[in-house]
């Protein structure tokens, strides 16, 4: 007797990395304003589902038929998302201008499973959205500044906005923070030490921290 089991799933973590998939490939388009532009806000929807099989399929293993029953495709939709060729989507997607009113209208399966796949191998590869790295940032900002009397990680962020991450070397970090001291330490001075490359605000300024706790300073 087989007995067939559906792959076990941290669903929080299945949320997480489909949202930073679906982000990434919303920024693979041009953004939300170009989508708007272009009036295709309506493949969004396509998008999310192709985010989810690429997850599902490549993350946790799951089979084309587990897929479509959770994500509510036919198995063939599946099929043809998890077939797309990325480089194509990729190309389709440096023209949009060159595609016709139909193909502005709806998003086909192809390329928004190949969208999804490219997304996913980039996310993999540490090459966040910068939308939502952006947010993130913002977010972050905000709260540091409420809780914090000497706001050296409200001024990073501050300083920092724009910058693209991952983060692979000191030389942009330290020209930016020149002048912001950290527990007397010149923060341009302390990134000169600190682990590359970085991926997040978050963890720029958890290595600004840590570097700040060796030398017994915080």
């Amino acid at each position: 007797m087989v007995i067939e089991l559906t792959p076990q799933v941290d669903e929080q973590e299945l949320e997480s990395l489909v949202a930073r998939v679906f982000f990434k490939a919303i920024d693979l388009l041009g953004g939300l304003t170009k989508l708007a532009e272009y009036r295709t806000l309506t493949w969004l929807p396509s998008l999310a589902r192709a985010a989810y099989a690429v997850v599902l399929s490549d993350e946790y293993f799951y089979t084309e038929d587990e897929i479509a029953e959770r994500v509510g495709l036919t198995r063939n939709t599946v099929r043809n998302i998890l077939r797309a060729d990325p480089e194509l989507a990729l190309y389709k997607v440096q023209h949009l201008e060159e595609l016709t009113a139909e193909e502005k209208k709806e998003l086909r399966v192809h390329t928004a499973g190949g969208i999804a796949k490219l997304a996913y191998r980039m996310i993999k590869e540490g090459q966040e959205a910068q939308s939502l790295l952006q947010f993130c940032q913002r977010m972050t900002e905000e709260a540091v500044q409420v809780v914090c009397e000497a706001p050296w990680p409200y001024l990073v962020l501050k300083y920092l906005r724009g910058v693209t991450y991952p983060i692979t070397g000191p030389e942009a970090l330290a020209e930016r923070l020149k002048g912001i001291r950290a527990h007397g330490l010149e923060v341009s001075q302390i990134v000169q030490e600190i682990s590359y490359p970085i991926k997040t605000p978050a963890q720029l300024l958890h290595e600004i921290k840590e570097h700040l706790q060796k030398q017994e300073l915080v």
